[in-house]
């Protein structure tokens, strides 16, 4: 495990790991950590704000049904990301939908296994 994800593992409670680290069920999970990781060492948030965010983002989904038995952890991680992406005016809650539908769309038309692609007619 590098330093960095050391050190979130740390300051965030709750990461799913086990002795090696943080662990990942989909690629996905594993790429939405990488992206904090990557915006916290850019200074957008400290793990401090992102520890509170994510515990408010879990507090919500919990009040709306969410079970809360672990399997849903990254996507309130990736919801925690959108936040504060939007919040600190990286990107609007448009664009990162925008990115999302087309991102949808890409993947509907990608044959399983074959690495998905956008194209500009994703953006319809």
């Amino acid at each position: 495990m590098d330093i960095a994800a050391s050190v979130a593992t740390r300051a965030v409670p709750g990461i799913p790991r086990d002795g090696g680290g943080p662990v990942f069920r989909e690629p996905w999970e594993a790429q939405a950590f990488a992206m904090a990781l990557a915006l916290h060492e850019r200074g957008l948030f400290t793990w401090s704000e992102w520890a509170a965010t994510l515990a408010d983002e879990i507090a919500r989904a919990q009040a709306s049904g969410d079970p809360d038995t672990g399997e849903t952890y990254y996507r309130h991680w990736l919801a925690t990301l959108e936040r504060l992406v939007a919040a600190k005016g990286v990107a609007t809650p448009d664009t990162l939908h925008r990115y999302r539908d087309a991102w949808d769309h890409a993947a509907d038309r990608t044959p399983h296994g074959a690495p998905i692609e956008l194209r500009r007619e994703d953006f319809r």
